[in-house]
């Protein structure tokens, strides 16, 4: 597969590099290449092998029907080269028979044989190619194909080929054996399509010929252009020289970096991608993993990870790790209010929607001859959600790749703390700051930013610091999914018409569940307004009514919503350098300000801007009990106390001529104390295990998460260590923890 040679390629770069880096005798490691020089070098590669001027071919894939043989004539027209059709060109002159007369004389298998043989035997350059539907079944010959050529799927509805089978009057093709339907061959030859295919051309329902044609250009210049997808600082300023891109980044240093060396955060340069309304229609029978697919694959250049590879990801992200098979379903409340379900993960909340994927994508992007030292700050969730992610990676990435966490000793709820101690493992720890979350964020910030303290770890240790809070890009992007998915699923279910608008209602911190919304607006999805839904932490829903971020005199709270007991937001940053079309300069200075004197104020005009999409406000302590109450008496349903203050902000503030999609966080089960009180339950006074247990002889909904009562069964008490809120004193931990790890 390409993405090998893409690694074999890296691994070269990086020996010749690192054969001319003399080293002390007696350090453990060897100084890492910069990943810049090696993508560089890497990219410069992919553009001269893979450029179509010359000895390269395009190679249409897809089911009989697909129309290969169509598009592929229209693409050799347009580009004025040779179109050859597997079908006509090779296996009928090479059999001198129909195709169809040799699968009755050999049957199936046979078949396949012998088409295998006369595609090994065939070859061509600057061509466009049409396979046959049963071409990607003979491995060989496709390893024949792609050592030479651009490997296109176009990936067609299913019902339209049907429809067109039916339309050519064939009713049996290869490998259909008699009672097999249709649908059902076709859905199993899928796993083959996936195994080959460089780029992938999403069609839409209906779309004519010479549309996919343009579409399979438009893909393949794509695939081709390696520098078209860059990523850049909210903090860049513009140089007046235009051709000056030193502070762009690709996907795999965005992911890797996780912060830019400015303190903004990695945004894409260049617009988000879009779909249009016909491909959004041909999600809306998909699974969630096929969504999450072809989504990602728009914002992912296969130079960063080649296609089948990030789909092997993403099969391995969202399987049975995941108690329910939608993996984020969407449940009917009340009236025109939908419960987004975001806790059906591992460790039951709306993190493990990122964390069960990012740590794959990170693992692909390093190089290979280095460490890497996760640091996450956490304000509850995030961190058994990280521990638990990486844990999954390969024997050889977990030796490579470690994570230390840092959770506000006292600011997050028993059961969190539990789980997150309970969670580490050989490359994962867990460390209680005596503070809150925003000295926590800031501190793991300001580690990013010391570069004498980052340096001295690569040349003593060989090992580089990353994030993998939502401050990471490859962190933030797989959330646009399931926002995505949710309005997919309402007109899937029927409760709207494809292309009706859906508000959605969002308890918020940090911004980044909010601001992945806003993107899957920007993707094309009919969101009308952001509700954005905070506790008495309410800097945010001050902010967006009056444009004034002020943290003077105002103290943390600890709440029954934790993990949004936040004053900092860091994401934000990222929605505001959008509105303001990516205005750097205005970002450097809000943000430097509200480092140094703990406030900004932005102007009405961008404040007008910002409220045409947002309405905010703010839920109590005695409101959010009141919710959960009031909600499971009238439908049975429990809310986590993060669902119940978005379920009171929207109420509240949403007009009911839409449905509000409100999204709920994480179980119930994670905060048994505070829903024991809502519900008015006596005995609260119990072990967190005889609290899920009595809340589980409720039959109420959601049921209980299995993941989450088999954690409070854990008998080991595992320890961790606790330090004081001195930045230096984090340092001197992840300084012990690399060397206990990698030395």
């Amino acid at each position: 597969m390409l993405y090998f040679n893409q690694c074999q390629h890296l691994k070269q770069i990086t020996q010749r590099f690192l054969s001319s880096v003399h080293v002390k005798s007696n350090t453990h490691v060897q100084l890492i290449l910069s990943r810049t020089f090696a993508l560089a070098e890497l990219r410069k590669s992919w553009h001269s092998t893979l450029n179509l001027i010359g000895d390269k071919n395009i190679i249409l894939m897809g089911p009989p029907g697909a129309g290969k043989t169509t598009v592929g004539r229209i693409i050799a027209q347009k580009l004025g080269c040779c179109g050859i059709d597997v079908d006509d060109d090779i296996l009928e002159k090479t059999w001198n028979m129909s195709v169809s007369e040799k699968l009755q004389d050999v049957g199936n298998e046979q078949f396949l044989e012998e088409e295998g043989k006369a595609v090994l035997n065939f070859s061509a350059s600057g061509s466009v190619i049409s396979l046959t539907g049963s071409n990607p079944m003979h491995e060989a010959s496709m390893w024949h194909l792609k050592k030479n050529g651009i490997i296109v799927y176009l990936d067609v509805p299913l019902m339209d080929i049907i429809d067109r089978l039916k339309s050519m009057k064939i009713n049996r093709i290869v490998g259909q054996s008699s009672g097999t339907p249709m649908k059902d061959l076709l859905t199993f030859r899928r796993q083959y399509y996936k195994k080959w295919y460089d780029t992938r051309v999403f069609c839409e329902s209906g779309a004519s010929p010479e549309e996919v044609a343009n579409k399979v250009l438009h893909a393949v210049k794509r695939y081709q252009d390696v520098d078209s997808e860059a990523f850049i600082s909210t903090r860049h300023i513009w140089p007046n020289n235009c051709q000056q891109k030193n502070s762009t980044k690709f996907f795999s240093e965005a992911m890797i970096e996780g912060l830019a060396s400015d303190g903004g955060l990695f945004v894409p340069e260049k617009d988000f991608p879009k779909f249009s309304s016909g491909e959004l229609k041909s999600l809306v029978g998909a699974t969630y993993t096929e969504r999450a697919q072809i989504i990602l694959e728009r914002c992912i250049h296969p130079a960063d990870i080649p296609a089948a590879r990030l789909g092997e990801m993403i099969e391995i992200a969202y399987g049975k790790n995941f108690a329910c098979s939608k993996i984020a379903p969407v449940r009917h409340l009340s009236g025109n209010q939908f419960i987004l379900e975001l806790f059906y993960g591992p460790t039951g909340s709306f993190k493990d929607l990122s964390l069960q994927l990012m740590p794959h994508l990170f693992a692909h992007c390093i190089p290979p001859n280095c460490n890497y030292m996760i640091l996450v700050a956490t304000s509850g969730d995030t961190g058994s959600a990280v521990l638990n992610g990486f844990s999954h990676l390969t024997s050889n990435d977990k030796k490579r790749i470690a994570v230390v966490t840092f959770f506000p000793e006292d600011g997050v709820s028993d059961f969190q703390k539990a789980q997150i101690i309970g969670s580490q493992t050989e490359n994962g720890w867990a460390v209680g700051v005596k503070s809150d979350f925003d000295f926590c964020q800031t501190a793991v910030k300001s580690i990013f930013k010391d570069s004498d303290f980052t340096g001295f770890l690569i040349v003593e240790y060989g090992t580089i610091l990353s994030s993998a809070n939502s401050i990471n890009w490859g962190r933030l992007l797989p959330q646009v999914v399931y926002h995505a998915s949710a309005y997919l699923d309402l007109v899937s279910q029927g409760f709207i018409s494809f292309g009706s608008p859906v508000d959605v209602c969002i308890p918020t911190g940090n911004f980044g569940n909010i601001l992945a919304a806003v993107y899957a607006k920007v993707m094309g999805i009919p969101i009308r307004k952001f509700i954005c839904a905070s506790n008495q932490n309410h800097v945010l829903t001050d902010f967006l009514k009056t444009g004034l971020y002020d943290l003077r005199e105002r103290k943390l709270a600890q709440t029954f919503s934790p993990a949004i007991d936040i004053l900092k937001s860091s994401n934000l940053e990222r929605h505001l350098h959008l509105v303001t079309n990516k205005n750097g300069q205005l970002m450097t200075n809000l943000f430097n300000q509200l480092d140094e004197q703990h406030h900004f104020q932005i102007e009405k005009a961008l404040v007008e801007k910002l409220q045409q999409d947002f309405v905010a406000d703010w839920c109590s302590e005695k409101d959010c009990l009141a919710a959960i109450n009031s909600t499971h008496n009238a439908s049975g349903y429990i809310l986590d106390p993060h669902t119940a203050v978005a379920k009171v902000v929207a109420d509240r503030m949403q007009d009911k001529t839409c449905p509000v999609i409100i999204s709920s966080t994480a179980h119930y089960s994670k905060f048994a104390p505070a829903i024991m009180q809502a519900l008015k339950i006596k005995e609260i006074n119990q072990t967190s295990s005889s609290q899920l247990y009595l809340l589980s002889s409720y039959n109420a909904l959601p049921p209980p998460h299995r993941a989450l009562l088999a954690r409070t069964k854990q008998q080991e008490k595992m320890e961790y260590e606790v330090c004081a809120a001195d930045v230096h004193v984090l340092k001197g931990h992840v300084e012990r923890l690399i060397q206990n790890q990698f030395i």
